[in-house]
């Protein structure tokens, strides 16, 4: 099972479809995830949400928004929305502390480690 992250963007309009990406292919969604990563200071999130294989084809698509909404209390306009949809579509969303992106070589090492992270929690189907 191929599993692959792709990137919207940096979570400010993005972060807006990505929810309708998951309400327009709710019968497909598989997880919703929320990363937390330290950075400078604070706290960056992401936010992503992995669907099922369409048909036979062995793939897992995981769109993300990548470290764009700075943690803050009360929360962001943008987080609440993600929440609220992700609690229309009864999911509840994974939250997993991680090691911010630049703290990897790419983005493309910084995804190997997300996918081994989540499928070490068994939140994501073994390879086949």
């Amino acid at each position: 099972m191929i599993q692959r992250f792709i990137e919207l963007g940096e979570g400010y309009g993005d972060l807006f479809e990505l929810i309708e990406l998951a309400k327009t292919n709710h019968h497909r969604l598989h997880h919703a995830y929320v990363f937390q990563a330290p950075y400078q200071g604070s706290i960056r999130k992401s936010f992503a949400v992995a669907f099922k294989p369409a048909g036979s084809v062995p793939f897992i698509p995981i769109y993300i928004c990548r470290e764009g909404i700075e943690e803050k209390a009360p929360i962001s306009g943008r987080e609440q929305a993600f929440l609220e949809a992700m609690e229309e579509l009864h999911i509840t969303p994974v939250q997993l502390k991680v090691k911010h992106s630049s703290e990897y070589g790419s983005t493309v090492h910084h995804y190997q480690a997300l996918i081994a992270i989540l499928r070490l929690n068994h939140l994501l189907p073994p390879l086949s």
